[in-house]
């Protein structure tokens, strides 16, 4: 089993769209996944047809002393099972701030229940809080989305401080599971020079696969569906499958 966090403190870089998609690949090869929805916007929650105000949910999870078991759900995607965001995650960054433990309360809630799974992918706010902290403590690893745009350099550095200081006082063991580059359109000069540029930077952190901007990405969630089930023939989904091959291969 492998928890894997998904991560950027920036918004807009397609994290949710890979935490839903990238799920929903690695279980259509088989591999039983859950998905943790801890961004209180929800939106991956939605995007797998799922109500936003459901519960039980993830606050239950962090702060009520639920168990996996009792809040993971099954999803339209077979063999994905998610933990939605609700709608009391908002205010828990406010209650994890004076509770003991506040940094690992959600490492402590997956200590059980989570075998059952392959992998647990964790999509965390577009912030450094406590949510993203206590994801960071219970992984073993981040996967980082980069858009290709100006200024992504800056974010990243920002997003690997905090991996460093997580190393240092949380999780000594985290790792980088590695850094996709999301919306690329080959169309424009700015996506290559910003992925020769971070490849310059992270020669073995940036992950082969490339997602591609497509308008099959972006419809899928009003759908309420991972984009392999709205369009599987689409270039969204192929580049997803072959982030969840790539990150597969990874782990073995």
């Amino acid at each position: 089993m492998r928890i894997i966090a998904i991560a950027n403190q920036k918004g807009g870089v397609g994290k949710t769209t890979t935490a839903v998609n990238l799920a929903a690949s690695l279980a259509a090869a088989e591999h039983r996944t859950l998905l943790l929805d801890l961004d209180p916007q929800g939106n991956a929650t939605s995007a797998l047809g799922v109500e936003r105000e459901a519960a039980p949910a993830a606050y239950d999870l962090l702060m009520g002393g639920a168990k996996i078991a009792d809040v993971a759900r099954p999803t339209v995607a077979p063999g994905l099972d998610l933990v939605p965001a609700g709608d009391r995650l908002i205010g828990a960054e406010v209650e994890l701030a004076l509770s003991p433990h506040r940094e690992a309360r959600l490492k402590e809630a997956m200590g059980t229940g989570t075998d059952a799974y392959a992998f647990v992918l964790i999509d965390c706010p577009p912030s450094l809080g406590l949510l993203t902290v206590n994801a960071l403590a219970a992984a073993h690893s981040v996967l980082i989305p980069l858009q290709c745009e100006y200024y992504a350099l800056e974010g990243l550095a920002r997003i690997m401080e905090a991996i460093t200081l997580c190393r240092g006082k949380l999780n000594p063991d985290l790792q980088v599971e590695g850094i996709v580059l999301t919306m690329y359109d080959m169309r424009l000069n700015i996506c290559e020079q910003v992925e020769q540029e971070v490849r310059r930077h992270f020669p073995r952190g940036v992950l082969r696969t490339v997602i591609p901007r497509n308008v099959r990405l972006s419809e899928a969630p009003s759908f309420g569906k991972p984009v392999l089930l709205y369009d599987g023939r689409s270039s969204g989904a192929e580049s997803y499958l072959r982030l969840a091959k790539e990150i597969i291969d990874g782990a073995t």
